[in-house]
């Protein structure tokens, strides 16, 4: 059975965030909130847990496109090869956002990752994943859940959230109600941007 814990997204409470640490620490798995939808995550450096989600999933964990959740845009050069100037105005003209950046990953990729090209960054401008992240000191690995409901796409509400992820999942986060808009997708691994999903965030400022 799953622990339901409320946090507050303007002051997340230390105490409550350690909570969260120590699971993802562990090797559990955490449903928390975004700046888009809920999503669902795991220690980085956690090859058991990467597993689970993977199997979670339905998929592979070499084929996964899983995102990189970091606390701000300092620890995103342990992932990523080197970025240009240009790059680096957009990653930091539109982080922390609800974007999602593709970029060419580097050698120093945690073992599970080695062999992928490229990377999905995330920034989100919600202070309880990044509060988690800092706390961790390394990423979150993170997908969204999906609903299996056709009309509803993202389930908002933690409430039912954890009604239907408690015994899969280790904890589940109340930090209000989320969006049912995911993440833009910005693919900035080639020559120019290429928008691969309109979500949240506006494309107009690339």
């Amino acid at each position: 059975m799953s622990q339901f814990i409320k946090i507050y997204p303007e002051n997340p409470s230390e105490k409550e965030i350690d909570k969260v640490v120590k699971v993802l620490r562990d090797g559990g798995l955490v449903i928390y909130p975004t700046d888009t939808v809920y999503g669902l995550g795991c220690d980085i450096s956690n090859s058991k847990a990467l597993e689970k989600i993977a199997k979670i999933k339905g998929i592979k964990l070499e084929k996964a496109n899983f995102s990189f959740i970091c606390h701000d845009l300092s620890n995103i050069s342990n992932y990523v090869k080197q970025i240009d100037t240009s790059t680096f105005k957009i990653l930091k003209k539109a982080l922390p956002g609800p974007y999602t950046f593709i970029l060419p990953g580097n050698n120093d990729l945690p073992k599970d990752f080695k062999k992928k090209k490229t990377v999905g960054i995330r920034v989100p401008d919600n202070n309880i994943a990044r509060e988690i992240v800092k706390k961790l000191g390394n990423p979150i690995v993170s997908t969204s859940i999906y609903d299996e409901d056709e009309i509803l796409e993202y389930t908002t509400d933690p409430e039912l959230i954890f009604e239907k992820w408690q015994n899969i999942v280790d904890v589940v986060i109340d930090g209000g109600y989320g969006t049912n808009e995911a993440s833009t997708v910005i693919d900035l691994s080639g020559d120019e941007p290429e928008v691969i999903r309109v979500g949240k965030g506006d494309t107009d400022i690339f």
